[in-house]
């Protein structure tokens, strides 16, 4: 009899690491992603951890910047004194930095064993990615307007807090969702998501899960599912993968020079809110094509208008600045941040300090990974610090 419970006992753990193994071995590496000890390595090693997308191709025509000698400032000025610059970057676990004026290479550089060819994971700097597609689905007359209601083009939505809301105020983080982007907090919607990653559930699901609490397109509140549903949108409308549209309308034409990866769900649906995976010089190629108003090599790839549109803050909900019609101080533009004090620069962000910053002035791009594990304890702080290192080393550029 004990001979036969132990057979039956083995047989039924075989069972259970075959179906739940797979499972259980993401929620552990989830629970270890932002580990002091691992998290540089982990950010570009993310295929390692979670499905991926097929390899998006590098470009058939790959762009390589023209380089020139350059030094970046010793300090930055911040919170009422200079600050050591080279300590900064440390401090914040800089992964790669490069900086472009006028499409030259002035500076470049990797710590925590990066390298120009390292995949490092975009977070939400890929919501930027998403908006670009947007702007371009919308040019070629696939999304009619983005005063439309979401459920137009996904009615499967209808009954879910995205019932009746506008593109306009999804791309803007004001879809009215309720929603907590506490990474600190184990039981946000956030960390739920993150979960829901690991155990490989649909992410159209989750999104339909998710309730409403304000008014549409008054109160800017960052939802990261609202990227998601953009992301729903383009596959819609265009009838492609995101990663196939992204390559076709995006990757291929502003010469990408490395291949690059979605994360994905069990159903093989990108994570349209935080999954991209790319090398520096790509995410800082993206920052030029915005930096040219959407213009690459004498092709328009992105509507003028629209990258224009992606950093207006043309609502109060929307201005940079502490104020009861937002939860930032930063405002917000079409899935584009703008610092402000002034607003002539804006930056696309991600968690753990990612950045493709702007100055369109200047025609300056800087464009930055990082593995800050302090990241959830000094979020605003870090925010701040990096806005004031970026604006000081546009500053010191000729």
């Amino acid at each position: 009899m004990t001979k036969t419970v132990f057979i039956i006992f083995f047989i039924l753990l075989i069972f259970a690491s075959f179906f739940y193994g797979p499972k259980a071995l993401r929620l552990y590496k989830l629970a270890n992603l932002y580990n002091e000890n691992k998290i540089s390595s982990n950010f570009i090693t993310i295929d390692k951890i979670f499905p991926i997308s097929e390899r998006i191709p590098s470009s058939d025509n790959p762009h390589i910047f023209p380089r020139k000698d350059f030094h970046l400032p010793d300090t930055y000025y911040f919170e009422g004194e200079d600050v050591n610059l080279e300590q900064g970057l440390l401090h914040f676990k800089t992964d790669g930095l490069m900086v472009l004026h006028k499409g030259d290479l002035l500076y470049e550089n990797y710590w925590n064993g990066n390298r120009p060819d390292s995949q490092h994971i975009a977070f939400s700097v890929t919501k930027s990615f998403v908006s670009a597609l947007v702007g371009i689905a919308h040019d070629e007359g696939l999304i009619a307007s983005i005063e439309d209601p979401i459920t137009k083009y996904l009615p499967d939505f209808n009954d879910t807090g995205y019932e009746g809301v506008r593109i306009k105020d999804i791309l803007q983080m004001s879809s009215g969702v309720k929603w907590n982007e506490d990474y600190a907090d184990p039981n946000s919607d956030i960390n739920r998501y993150g979960r829901t990653i690991a155990k490989g559930s649909s992410f159209r699901d989750f999104a339909k899960s998710l309730k409403r609490e304000k008014e549409p397109g008054t109160f800017h509140h960052y939802v990261s599912i609202d990227t998601q549903i953009l992301g729903f949108l383009l596959t819609e409308v265009t009838g492609m993968s995101l990663k196939d549209y992204l390559y076709e309308k995006l990757w291929n034409k502003i010469g990408m020079e490395d291949e690059a990866y979605f994360i994905v769900d069990n159903n093989g649906v990108e994570m349209a809110l935080g999954g991209l995976n790319a090398t520096l010089r790509d995410y800082a190629k993206f920052g030029l094509l915005y930096a040219n108003r959407g213009r690459w090599n004498g092709e328009e790839i992105v509507p003028s208008s629209w990258i224009d549109a992606s950093h207006e803050t043309d609502a109060p909900h929307l201005l940079p600045g502490e104020h009861e019609l937002s939860s930032s101080p930063w405002g917000y533009g079409f899935q584009w941040w703008v610092p402000g004090f002034p607003d002539t620069d804006f930056t696309a962000s991600g968690i753990y300090n990612q950045y493709i910053y702007v100055d369109p002035i200047k025609n300056i791009v800087i464009a930055k990974t990082s593995s800050n594990h302090r990241f959830t304890a000094e979020k605003e702080y870090s925010k701040a610090a990096h806005v004031a290192m970026f604006r000081a080393i546009a500053k010191s550029i000729d």
